[in-house]
């Protein structure tokens, strides 16, 4: 089977709750799946001024995960904003990945990506949008969902998050909000539509 690492950040834990989801629909569509968390940067004092809870018991993806990635057919990428960007800490894991640029160890792999914003406005394109640029530098096959989730796509009925680009879910000014049925279904279908591309390539 195909074997894809899920790499998030997540501060309050939104990010892992759509990682647990686009998981399950990677597995039910027959890939293996791991999941890594990349290093946090921030000081514990400021963690705990911004009331973070602790990290969850997931692998960190380190220098040792980084030198493997090329050993996996596919990745998924979950990451909060950060004002209409990729957290600070995503892009510290992008930018150590500079050997396996280098070497162009990672060109051709397929990726996919979701994200979290504290507003419907707060970047739920643009972080995943201007993210894309970490893999057009790898030569990596970028795989967004478009809006194959289908009429739950278009539902203007209830806050929601997500867009073409991948999952999405709106956590609130204050984190308060958790991801709601139809954004975690979102994300089980980026698992399974991204898990179909992976099985194509790999073959």
């Amino acid at each position: 089977m195909p074997r894809v690492a899920i790499i998030t950040y997540s501060m309050y834990g939104h990010i892992n709750a759509l990682a647990a989801s686009v998981k399950k629909g990677l597995e039910a569509a027959g890939c293996t799946v791991e999941m890594f968390q990349v290093p946090e940067t921030l000081p514990a004092e400021v963690l705990a001024k911004m009331h973070a809870p602790p990290k969850p018991d997931i692998p960190i993806a380190d220098m040792a995960f980084i030198e493997k990635m090329p050993t996996y057919d596919g990745f998924v990428f979950g990451f909060p904003t950060r004002f209409g960007l990729m957290a600070a800490q995503m892009k510290a894991f992008w930018d150590a990945t500079g050997g396996l640029w280098a070497t162009g160890a990672l060109a051709g792999k397929p990726a996919t990506m979701f994200t979290s914003t504290g507003s419907q406005g707060g970047g739920q394109e643009t972080t995943l949008m201007t993210a894309v640029s970490q893999l057009a530098h790898h030569a990596m096959v970028y795989v967004p969902t478009g809006f194959t989730y289908g009429p739950s796509a278009f539902n203007v009925e209830e806050v929601k998050g997500g867009s073409a680009y991948g999952a999405g879910t709106i956590a609130g000014p204050t984190g308060a909000r958790q991801p709601s049925a139809i954004e975690l279904g979102h994300a089980e279908h980026q698992g399974k539509f991204f898990a179909g591309i992976v099985k194509k390539l790999a073959a």
